[in-house]
């Protein structure tokens, strides 16, 4: 029987939420988030069960929320796969969840008499194996969707793009550019990818993506909202065979904030130092890898840009360095006197901040509904998964951001830089996303959305 960390007693006789993250820096925040909505708007009872491997801390959290750790059993190889592969490690891991995550719901449902019935489950939807068994507990089941309407629908569609030959099995395919029918305004290039990966392997793992989205259960949670993706959310809706429930910003509606890493603050103090609109800052998230030579080239870009940067430089940024626990070393010779690098940023205060003029961006989806919310334009470089589908987004659909050309080279990137903070382009996209950041904050303003959920979830 697992342990408790923290007793669930409080909230004895209401009913339950448990919730089960995907333990990775974008999957644990927008999770937390939800649990404190539910707790705080809904007079839910919360338990989250979480792995050892990321383990959170359940001290940084309000007392009334129950943690029960799982303690799933990996080999130690299998561990250290983490920094090096992240697909091999995710797979390791969800396996080795099935068994102590059925005992831990299995222990939850014999404490209802006590502690309140269990109302749901609330998984991520990337888990597999653990979805699957989710789905054969007998309770209610509800997957929380990190990603985007439009990336949701385009892993739901992914079976019929690949029949369709729709699917870029290399990275400059000629057909990149060809609009894909019923996806627009994506084309074939802005698909769901996982470069650097064999065909076969990304097309497996994307399949299984998509799949998992059919898992019975009753009813999904997307972190998103009508005013960037009304027409996604209705599409995505007609699509499901379940209720979708469209709860976000998530980051705007709590202040449950949940790091691996801790922020350097000192950043905010050197920003303080800048004039309004003037400081691009820099961050490819928290698992996101560039090449060395891509790397370089940023760093000399920057510097030759002649705009003032905050450049977050994490360990295991750049892909196949001999050591991925050691923040990476910048080219020899660059100028670094207009920057600040550091090795991770309190990145929500650091987008509200005012000296803030700009986020060059990898567009995961919690990067993208951060820069978004506090109207700062983005000058987009995706590297994998959904960050394709949400760069064509902000620079095509809502016109908020400029995305960095194929041909990357310092020359092109401090160009980009400086078009973004100075240029006439930049200028227009600004405009458009302090206008999206008004109706950002016009959503956050409405509790409909989770005050629905909440109904929703007292009725099962």
């Amino acid at each position: 029987m697992p342990s408790l960390e923290r007793s669930p007693d409080a909230g004895a006789g209401r009913r339950r939420v448990v919730l089960f993250p995907l333990p990775y820096q974008g999957h644990l925040s927008p999770m937390f988030q939800l649990a404190a909505l539910l707790r705080d708007r809904g007079g839910l009872a919360v338990t989250v069960l979480h792995t050892d491997f990321n383990a959170p801390d359940p001290a940084r959290h309000p007392p009334d929320i129950a943690f029960v750790p799982i303690h799933e059993s990996l080999a130690e190889e299998e561990q250290a796969a983490a920094a090096v592969d992240l697909h091999a490690h995710f797979l390791s891991l969800d396996a080795a969840c099935v068994a102590p995550f059925r005992a831990a719901v299995a222990s939850l449902r014999e404490k209802a008499e006590d502690d309140g019935d269990v109302a749901c489950v609330v998984l991520d939807s990337n888990w597999l194996a653990v979805l699957a068994a989710a789905a054969e507990l007998g309770v209610p089941l509800l997957a929380l969707r990190t990603v985007s309407a439009a990336t949701s629908r385009n892993l739901l569609a992914f079976r019929r793009l690949c029949d369709d030959g729709y699917v870029v099995p290399v990275v400059n395919d000629e057909r990149r550019d060809e609009p894909v029918p019923g996806l627009e305004p994506l084309r074939v290039g802005d698909l769901v990818r996982y470069d650097g990966w064999d065909v076969e392997k990304s097309c497996e793992f994307i399949t299984k993506l998509s799949d998992a989205m059919r898992v019975p259960m009753s009813g999904v949670i997307l972190n998103t909202f009508d005013a960037i993706e009304a027409d996604e959310l209705g599409k995505l809706q007609a699509e499901l065979s379940v209720r979708a429930f469209a709860v976000g910003p998530l980051h705007k509606l709590s202040p449950e904030t949940t790091t691996l890493r801790p922020p350097h603050r000192g950043c905010l103090a050197w920003l303080d130092a800048h004039p309004p609109r003037s400081v691009i800052y820099v961050s490819m998230g928290s698992v996101a890898k560039v090449s060395r030579k891509v790397f370089d080239e940023m760093a000399w870009g920057l510097s030759a840009s002649g705009v003032p940067f905050l450049w977050v430089v994490r360990p295991g940024l750049v892909g196949g360095e001999d050591d991925a626990t050691v923040v990476p070393q910048l080219p020899d010779g660059v100028d670094m006197s207009r920057g600040m690098v550091v090795p991770w940023a309190p990145q929500r205060e650091v987008l509200a901040h005012p000296a803030t003029g700009g986020f060059w961006t990898h567009c995961g989806w919690n990067s993208t509904l951060e820069g978004i919310c506090e109207g700062v334009p983005m000058l987009a470089q995706p590297c994998f998964s959904d960050q394709t589908v949400n760069t064509r987004y902000v620079t095509h659909q809502w016109g908020v951001g400029m995305e960095l050309v194929k041909v990357f080279d310092r020359v092109r990137v401090g160009e980009a830089v400086r078009e973004l903070m100075v240029g006439e382009e930049g200028d227009r996209v600004r405009d458009n996303a302090r206008r999206l950041r008004i109706q950002a904050n016009q959503c956050v303003a409405s509790t409909r959305a989770i005050d629905d959920l909440v109904e929703f979830v007292r009725s099962l």
